[in-house]
């Protein structure tokens, strides 16, 4: 279902962007409706279990980065920030990963990949104090343009460490 759903939206937006290219004003072009069910395809959010903290589920997460040898390349704690602007707010943090190399090979296949850099995730706390990881629908990375046999394996190497990161912070995974 997600697979056929993944390109309708394709087929839809690339119909969107032919006639939002061939007029002046692209913004009225755009259906907001269909920008939106877009956008919620293209991202994936996961509920912590109920045991696991939100620094266990960051602490998780790094480790396993680490075991999977993918370079965290930065820790962005907004919330932190939003707090020394004087502003209450709920834990949000973000997570970014890559392994250059791959990165690398990517962008000089096609420069779209450039937008997935690096493969950022999400912490964040809801309004009821659970805690979410949310994330790049990896398989959308992963089908954004036809890949050669070459790249493919690289490509589902990042799609499995992104998804092994994420359950290791869902689950608390030490």
């Amino acid at each position: 279902m997600y697979k056929s759903l993944f390109w309708l939206l394709c087929g839809l937006w690339v119909s969107s962007a032919a006639v939002a290219a061939s007029e002046h004003d692209s913004a009225s072009a755009v259906d907001p409706a269909m920008a939106r069910e877009m956008v919620r395809a293209s991202i994936q959010a996961f509920p912590l279990a109920e045991d696991v903290s939100i620094d266990d589920a960051i602490a998780s997460m790094k480790l396993r980065a680490n075991m999977l040898n993918f370079k965290m390349v930065a820790d962005l704690p907004l919330s932190e920030q939003v707090k020394a602007l004087g502003q209450d707010s709920k834990r949000m943090q973000i997570l970014a990963f890559c392994d250059a190399l791959i990165a690398k090979k990517m962008v000089e296949y096609d420069i779209i990949f450039a937008g997935f850099l690096p493969c950022r995730i999400a912490v964040v706390e809801d309004k009821n104090g659970k805690g979410w990881i949310v994330t790049t629908n990896m398989d959308m990375m992963l089908h954004a343009v036809d890949l050669p046999d070459d790249l493919k394996p690289m490509a589902q190497k990042v799609r499995d460490s992104i998804y092994s990161i994420v359950d290791a912070g869902v689950n608390g995974d030490l």
